[in-house]
């Protein structure tokens, strides 16, 4: 099955309007989105096409987040840049918990997993002695 081609099916106990799908992109956006949110977030980790298009004006929400549907469920892998000077441990688990709120919340589904890979460290911009 390519990547494409699936789909999570919503389960409700009245099925008489039909079949509710949710394609990997809206996930990837949903955790984008709540990745982003988190305070020590300083950026997320996309792929030359992304940065491209978002110097072009195109935000990309889904850009750094990798979805998973497996036979065990859902495995959401998140990778983003933290700002200096954040705990990344408490970091990272706040953004677990938002991912989690947030597709509970929006989809009624659980991911089995939230993965955090912290890429990169972002120190504030200094200027330098030579600017005039």
């Amino acid at each position: 099955m390519t990547e494409t081609n699936q789909m999570l099916a919503m389960h409700h106990e009245n099925d008489d309007l039909g079949k509710v799908e949710i394609a990997p992109e809206v996930i990837e956006v949903i955790a984008g989105i709540a990745a982003t949110e988190v305070e020590g977030v300083a950026q997320m980790r996309g792929n030359f096409a992304s940065g491209v298009a978002e110097r072009l004006g195109k935000k990309n929400h889904g850009k750094g987040v990798k979805v998973d549907l497996t036979d065990d469920g859902i495995i959401v892998d998140v990778f983003c840049t933290m700002s200096f000077g954040v705990s990344i441990p408490t970091v990272a688990q706040k953004i677990q918990d938002n991912i989690r709120q947030a597709l509970l919340t929006m989809t009624a589904l659980e991911a089995s997993e939230v993965n955090i890979h912290i890429v990169g460290i972002q120190f504030e911009t200094q200027k330098s002695e030579t600017d005039f």
